[in-house]
């Protein structure tokens, strides 16, 4: 799955949408994205993500539903803030007891070097 992620944010810029860094966590994702002039809505983006993983999650034999109704999104206007947002991201792994450091955790990275 995590692979399957990462596929699809590297062709998400053919949309005009840029994943930055992300948290693949065992029952959701956190992942910071840019939409640029003329993309796809985000509604939009986040179905056809969720369809991609859905679509690996079923060929693998897990059965749905893999996803929740809907999803929270949230604008960030500062650099600050960004990096307020991402330390709070990146040790979800930790807070949840999963491993000891984030930085031991597989599921995360950077697929685009977003503005902030």
């Amino acid at each position: 799955m995590h692979d399957a992620f990462i596929q699809f944010g590297l062709r998400a810029s053919d949309y005009r949408v840029w994943v930055g860094r992300y948290v693949i966590m065992p029952d959701h994702i956190h992942l910071f994205a840019g939409f640029g002039p003329e993309s796809t809505s985000v509604s939009t983006w986040m179905k056809s993500l969720k369809n991609a993983i859905s679509k690996i999650l079923r060929n693998a034999a897990f059965r749905g539903p893999h996803w929740q109704k809907g999803f929270f999104d949230h604008v960030i206007r500062s650099e600050e803030s960004y990096n307020e947002k991402w330390l709070y991201v990146r040790d979800n792994p930790v807070r949840t007891g999963l491993v000891r450091s984030a930085e031991d955790w597989p599921y995360a990275g950077e697929i685009s070097n977003l503005p902030y």
